[in-house]
């Protein structure tokens, strides 16, 4: 069994799979995700597991080099762009509108659904690397 980390193995499989400028979604429970795109169904229940407590775990092994969130983030769940501010520091926050959101998502190598149902609760993380 492993010891540390994710212990989910498709999300631990994806995040090892990961290089310079891949990017992995973590979304809300009500995010459309294109058909092409791998999804990685966490929801259980609404709020379970969580958009925060997600975007830790993943933060704790995918080396992060840049963000992009929706700017209807900031409008309508203000709260949640305070919480995250802190948990990401000094990495660039790049702002679109969430039908380019949408539209990026199509890119990414997998989206990560959790069982959040705050509006907007959605991010792309931008791989970096750790050298």
């Amino acid at each position: 069994m492993k010891k540390i980390g994710t212990l989910n193995q498709p999300l631990s499989s994806i995040i090892a799979g990961m290089g310079h400028g891949d990017m992995l979604v973590i979304a809300d429970c009500g995010l459309p995700i294109p058909p092409e795109v791998m999804r990685l169904d966490l929801a259980l229940t609404s709020g379970v597991p969580g958009f925060l407590e997600t975007l830790a775990v993943v933060q704790q092994e995918l080396q992060v080099e840049s963000v992009i969130i929706a700017n209807e983030m900031v409008e309508n769940s203000l709260e949640l762009y305070k919480k995250i501010q802190p948990m990401i520091g000094n990495i660039t926050i790049e702002m679109i509108s969430h039908d380019e959101f949408k539209e990026l998502s199509q890119q990414a190598v997998a989206v990560v659904r959790t069982g959040e149902c705050t509006p907007y609760a959605n991010i792309i993380l931008k791989s970096g690397v750790i050298f």
